[in-house]
């Protein structure tokens, strides 16, 4: 894939940082704590992924939205039976979230220094707006990019609006990104190009169906940009 002249954008979560193993720690902790009403932890969590799948259309992505399914998991499992301190215990199990570090993954800050030394970077992430800016500053990473979009989803209606806004064509964007739902297809189906790089731990709602185009790349490590 030849990148002269592409403005390259970089997904955030688990692609320029670890995010979604705090959610994986946090849901084995519910789980933990709902075994008296569930015959194992592993029906705790499908029926979070269930909670959280019918409250994300009406309240988008992030920590908030993660604490509410929570709270309503435990509600529903314990046939609402659920006492003031498990609820309190579920909802500090959902802070665990908000990490009060950004762990970066090697060789980010490398990537995004050699690169912006050619190319316009954008900063193209969708969740929660004050989650995202929080995660953002922590990252001390802002300084690379000449733009940061924050969506409500990663959809092609939003991606056509972000390319506007940077005064070029489908043709000259570039997405990097951990998620082929959100990060590959929708790009590929505007005539932009992705590069995909798989992160070791997707969310269950992230997973979907794979393939190969000529305008994507599949790479092992965000090094290999360079």
């Amino acid at each position: 894939m030849d990148l002269t002249g592409k403005v390259i954008a970089f997904d955030a979560d688990d692609t320029l940082w670890q995010n979604e193993i705090n959610y994986r720690k946090a849901e084995r902790e519910f789980a933990k704590v709902m075994l008296p009403f569930c015959k194992d932890e592993q029906q705790a969590i499908a029926y979070l992924m269930k909670v959280e799948g019918r409250n994300i259309p009406l309240l988008g992505y992030g920590s908030k939205t993660f604490i509410i399914a929570l709270v309503e998991s435990a509600m529903e499992l314990s046939g609402h039976k659920a006492d003031n301190r498990l609820i309190e215990k579920v909802i500090e199990i959902g802070k665990t979230t908000v990490s009060p570090k950004m762990e970066l993954y090697p060789h980010v800050e490398e990537v995004l220094r050699e690169l912006g030394k050619s190319h316009r970077l954008v900063l193209a992430t969708k969740g929660d707006l004050r989650d995202q800016q929080d995660k953002i500053r922590k990252s001390n990473l802002a300084g690379y990019f000449c733009h940061i979009e924050i969506m409500s989803e990663k959809d092609e209606e939003n991606y056509l609006a972000l390319i506007e806004k940077l005064g070029i064509t489908p043709q000259r964007f570039v997405m990097v990104g951990n998620s082929f739902k959100s990060d590959i297809i929708p790009v590929l189906n505007i005539g932009a190009s992705a590069i995909y790089i798989p992160s070791e731990i997707i969310w269950a709602h992230e997973k979907t169906e794979e393939f190969e185009d000529k305008n994507l790349l599949k790479l092992k490590s965000i090094k290999e940009l360079i």
